[in-house]
């Protein structure tokens, strides 16, 4: 199954934002759709075309030395350019940034279908929560994986969609933590975050060897990178978790790769910390 396409317009402005409300009425909340990246040009222009449906669009580029600063300024968008170590440093200093009454927050390599979208500005329009989560449409090269992502390397549903000031990024170095203002309200179930997670297998492989990393890197500040036989017991309670109770079965080897990787994680992350030290602490 071939992803989705989107088409490519620009400019920053929604539908909502270009409308006008008669005199008296309250104008309907608005939305700001924001973009962390660091040299991702090659994506970045599908990515935006597909949130051009929000009244304002900023992307926040860490460390970035292609062409994405021109890309997004093409679009209509507002850029911040900066240098943060964390990713949730950065992440934070895009919320900052945003204006509107809501923020979707979209990755490069992710892109809203119509459906959401549609959806998105329906819920903001009458939520009296401060956040929702959205459905993950997760795709490996031109194939849609819908069962078996788990734990830290993958899933099915994400936060992405709250108040300006609802949400605040943790320190952590891979998957930061999230501290919240506020009700959580009903997933949107309508349409998908469409997110293009790998390219093949050895993309999902190179991919977990970069987490492993950054987690051996936040297990060795922390000071407590575990044991040996709680982190085997781990790589077994995950790969379980993905192959049978998120039906990774369903997706024939695909699903067995994502066992793998989903119970591997958190045990090279502790093989790293304790064999390489050097390679992973401050």
């Amino acid at each position: 199954m071939t992803p989705p396409a989107h088409g490519h317009g620009t400019g920053s402005k929604g539908p909502l934002a270009q409308a006008s409300g008669s005199a008296g009425e309250a104008a309907p909340p608005s939305l700001s759709a924001l973009i962390v990246a660091r040299n991702e040009a090659a994506r970045l222009p599908d990515c935006l075309a597909s949130v051009a449906f929000a009244d304002e669009v900023v992307v926040v580029l860490d460390r970035s030395t292609d062409a994405s600063a021109e890309i997004a300024h093409a679009a209509g968008a507002r850029v911040v350019e900066g240098a943060w170590g964390l990713e949730g440093a950065r992440r934070n200093a895009g919320l900052a940034a945003c204006a509107s009454d809501w923020v979707l927050e979209v990755d490069a390599d992710e892109r809203v279908s119509p459906d959401l979208a549609a959806a998105i500005r329906r819920v903001i329009a009458g939520s009296a929560f401060a956040w929702h989560q959205v459905r993950v449409d997760n795709y490996v090269g031109d194939r849609l994986v819908r069962h078996g992502w788990a734990g830290s390397f993958g899933t099915t549903s994400v936060p992405r969609l709250s108040r300006r000031g609802a949400k605040v990024w943790g320190a952590q170095r891979v998957h930061p933590a999230l501290t919240w203002t506020g009700r959580e309200g009903p997933r949107i179930e309508e349409g998908a975050l469409i997110h293009l997670v790998d390219r093949d297998i050895s993309d999902m492989l190179r991919r977990l060897d970069k987490y492993s990393s950054a987690k051996a890197a936040d297990l060795l500040a922390s000071g407590d990178i575990g044991t040996l036989s709680g982190n085997l017991r781990r790589f077994v309670s995950r790969a379980f978790k993905s192959y049978v109770s998120r039906k990774g079965y369903r997706e024939g080897g695909w699903g067995v790769l994502l066992a793998f990787c989903t119970g591997a994680f958190p045990l090279l992350a502790y093989l790293k910390a304790r064999l390489e030290p050097e390679k992973h602490g401050p």
